[in-house]
């Protein structure tokens, strides 16, 4: 048996492209001690992962990806076989692992097992239920905590995160500004998210148009883009603000060296919060978190919206979808049944 995998040919050079990525085919693992091989059934397509894909970029969360290797990312599997005890033969589980097919499991990756009752599509468990949920749940219930009538404005909106963290605010009672790239994305989060506003943040009197969508300022900020865009909007914050900071995609493979806000005193005068968070600090709250989620799931309050690419060999194209703005909701690549 082959096992086809999607390596990292080169260094993207600012926005990846599809191009930075080859497909190979290589022999199949064999899983040693304490070992137990992956068949991959989803990938997770996560902007985040762009933070680890330039050299010397490894920190105290991941290492930097090796050229030539297999990309890593979050997978959705079934163990086919096990020498470990306490990865069972049959479980479902999400991994940190990579892109391809099968994968090794060892006793220092990074895995959980996943309780698939058959109520929800198994893919969830990468978006709403998985580390997207948890993002917009934790970020809004732990830190941004709406309360009704306030406004919350969202960044990257559409995006996986801001898919859900927009109903979600909507449900605490929230007034909801979404920010996407382009009028037809805006029109959909109105649409097909109940967005109450939006914001095309490519638009030349963006002081003007915030302005206008947010007359009574805004109480909560969702920032999963960071850079410019932060900078606009601190000036209209409120005071007693909150600003979860889920993630920084204007600054994943930033071309040039990144800087601050310049208006970062705005957090002083308004005495407002500005917090940065990781979901896997959390994981002994995610049985609190996936009861929440799947109870407005089932009760049709909450609605997932996945992108779905079709086989291994797209996780390259999916992965620069991303970041050119064309996907919507939680992107996803079936790899194998």
């Amino acid at each position: 048996m082959k096992n086809i995998q999607v390596t990292l040919a080169k260094r993207p050079n600012g926005k990846p492209k599809a191009s930075d990525f080859k497909i190979v085919k290589s022999k199949m693992y064999k899983p040693g001690e304490r070992e137990a091989l992956v068949k991959n059934l989803f990938v997770s397509l996560d902007a985040g992962f762009r933070n680890w894909m330039d050299e010397g970029s490894g920190d105290n969360v991941l290492p930097a990806m090796p050229i030539g290797q297999p990309v890593m990312g979050l997978i959705l599997g079934q163990i086919i076989e096990s020498n470990n005890a306490e990865i069972p033969k049959g479980a479902t589980v999400m991994a940190r692992l990579a892109w391809e097919e099968y994968s090794l499991l060892t006793p220092n990756d990074w895995w959980v097992e996943i309780e698939d009752d058959g109520s929800v599509p198994l893919s969830y468990h990468l978006g709403v239920l998985g580390d997207t949920g948890m993002s917009a749940y934790f970020g809004l219930t732990d830190i941004g905590k709406p309360e009704p009538g306030e406004t919350v404005l969202i960044s990257a909106a559409g995006g996986a995160v801001g898919s859900v963290a927009g109903q979600i605010a909507k449900l605490m009672g929230a007034r909801t500004i979404g920010f996407a790239g382009n009028d037809e994305k805006c029109k959909r989060l109105v649409d097909v998210l109940g967005y109450d506003a939006t914001i095309n943040y490519n638009s030349e009197s963006l002081d003007r148009e915030m302005a206008a969508a947010c007359p009574a300022g805004v109480d909560v900020y969702f920032d999963n883009v960071g850079g410019p865009l932060l900078e606009t909007v601190l000036d209209h914050i409120n005071e007693g603000a909150r600003i979860p900071f889920c993630g920084a995609v204007a600054d994943y493979g930033a071309q040039s060296e990144s800087w601050g806000p310049s208006n970062l005193f705005q957090i002083v005068t308004k005495w407002a919060t500005l917090q940065g968070f990781m979901t896997h600090t959390k994981l002994d709250r995610y049985p609190e978190a996936r009861a929440q989620l799947k109870e407005w799931l089932a009760s049709g309050q909450l609605v997932a919206h996945e992108q779905m690419y079709e086989g291994v060999e797209q996780c390259g194209v999916a992965f620069a979808d991303l970041f050119a703005g064309n996907n919507f909701g939680k992107a996803v690549v079936h790899v194998q049944d």
